[in-house]
């Protein structure tokens, strides 16, 4: 009788084992925690989701339709003017002073009692500060987008207001919901924002869905962002405790100044608005100019390349809040180690996924098949997933140097944003597509690569020998 219960442990510890093992090599050779494992669900959800929506896209929506729904999302990117990148202010803020606390979900917080109090006057401000700005967002945004697209391709009756009505009202809301997820994810909890991420993606997924097979698939961007606005308000339900007791904690002397904040903050909205100028302007330049299919050509083509750079940005981006930790405790041998080993990881992965994509499109077109046309040609195709590659090492350097809360990339991303405004007008308008592609590598080698590399050595340097 003992033999026997002796090989039943036995049998049941085997799973135990193998799991164990493989946790291990996860951990190990891949570079796998869970908040990683959940932020490469939420992106592998989102790159299957993904697929499926392109097919709905392609079934249920025109050409024109297309170049409107992709067209929704560059204006509503206008956001980062008003959010002025506090979000990563509010990261790094919290993280650096999390790392001499010790949280609880119950609202029981203990440590040094000063860093108590900054930890709260950064939940309060930036409460304060995003309820607003999502009001100046809505009524802002609203008028804006009604009136690019009243002026330009009006003649396609494409049926767009109630859409876009929904687009910047559940942008406004969500919009509030930012500054919690980034500030708890500086406490520390970045694995379980990803696992609310990974939600609030499925359950836009699915909303998405159900409006482009009604036929009604304008709406599924306003209604992607209404499904991650109930996750997300759910999220904050559940841990209204902690925030509650942060959020009514006195700050007395010691509350976070804005002479503090502004320094880092001022910088990082330059660079994100500079942001827009290279990621975003591509659409309505292709909209004006060459017309609506051109732009969802486009859309397209970034709505994929955008999900293999976030899903392999989670090796380096799910570690910013640990990063700023390690450098409140001075732990920068410890630091270097997680990085250099995260970042080769995020551009090889960036790099595949690149590849599987161009020869995926490739084989659309010699099977001629009619969704091969909805992105855009192979060789502007192919400078497009080169950025995406490329762009891992930029990304990967920012995060690094804002986990210092300083922000060194603003004259890069200032000089970027100007070259790529200036050849997405000039070369989009006469060269189209091709055009755009090429200027946009030319400025991430340029920029990104060559500046933004000089500038990371330089000030991780300096600031390590100090």
């Amino acid at each position: 009788m003992k033999t026997e219960t002796k090989t039943v442990d036995a049998m049941d510890a085997l799973p135990r084992t193998l799991a164990a093992r493989v946790r291990g090599f996860a951990s190990r050779f891949l570079g796998i925690d869970r908040a990683i494992a959940f932020t490469v669900l939420a992106r592998l959800w989102s790159s299957t989701a993904g697929l499926v929506t392109l097919a709905l896209i392609a079934r249920f929506l025109s050409p024109a339709e297309q170049g409107y729904y992709y067209l929704f999302g560059s204006i509503v990117a206008l956001q980062i003017v008003f959010e002025l990148g506090f979000s990563v202010v509010i990261l790094q803020m919290a993280s650096h002073e999390s790392a001499h606390l010790t949280l609880s979900l119950d609202g029981q917080i203990s440590g040094d009692p000063i860093s108590h109090q900054r930890l709260a006057s950064v939940l309060q401000r930036s409460i304060r500060w995003y309820s607003t700005a999502a009001v100046l967002m809505t009524v802002s945004l609203l008028p804006i987008g009604v009136r690019f697209f009243r002026d330009n391709h009006a003649d396609t009756h494409v049926h767009w207001l109630l859409p876009w009505s929904l687009v910047v009202l559940a942008s406004g809301l969500t919009f509030q919901i930012d500054p919690i997820f980034s500030f708890m994810e500086g406490c520390g909890y970045v694995s379980k924002i990803a696992k609310t991420r990974l939600g609030q993606s499925i359950a836009g997924s699915i909303l998405a869905w159900g409006a482009l097979s009604l036929h009604h698939g304008l709406f599924a961007p306003g209604l992607i962002i209404c499904g991650q606005a109930l996750v997300g308000i759910a999220f904050v339900l559940r841990h209204r405790k902690l925030l509650l007791s942060l959020f009514r904690h006195p700050a007395h002397d010691h509350r976070i100044t804005f002479r503090e904040v502004w320094p880092f903050q001022w910088r990082i909205a330059v660079s994100w608005i500079s942001g827009y100028f290279i990621f975003q302007l591509f659409n309505p330049i292709l909209f004006k100019y060459w017309g609506p299919v051109a732009a969802g050509q486009m859309g397209m083509t970034l709505t994929i390349s955008g999900a293999i750079s976030t899903t392999a940005m989670a090796w380096v981006n799910t570690k910013a809040a640990p990063f700023g930790q390690m450098i409140a405790r001075r732990e920068f041998d410890k630091l270097d180690r997680v990085f250099f080993r995260a970042l080769p990881q995020s551009v090889g992965l960036c790099f595949l996924g690149c590849l599987s994509v161009w020869f995926t499109v490739l084989y659309l077109h010699l099977h001629h098949s009619p969704y091969a046309n909805r992105f855009v040609p192979l060789l502007p195709l192919a400078l497009i997933l080169l950025v995406t590659t490329i762009g891992q090492i930029t990304i990967g350097q920012a995060i690094y140097l804002r986990a210092h809360k300083h922000e060194k990339f603003l004259v890069n991303s200032v000089v970027g944003a100007i070259c790529m405004a200036l050849s997405t007008i000039f070369l989009g308008r006469r060269f189209g597509i091709v055009g755009m592609a090429s200027g946009y590598l030319a400025t991430a080698i340029i920029s990104g690569i060559g500046f933004g590399t000089y500038t990371f050595l330089k000030y991780r340097r300096i600031w390590h020998a100090q």
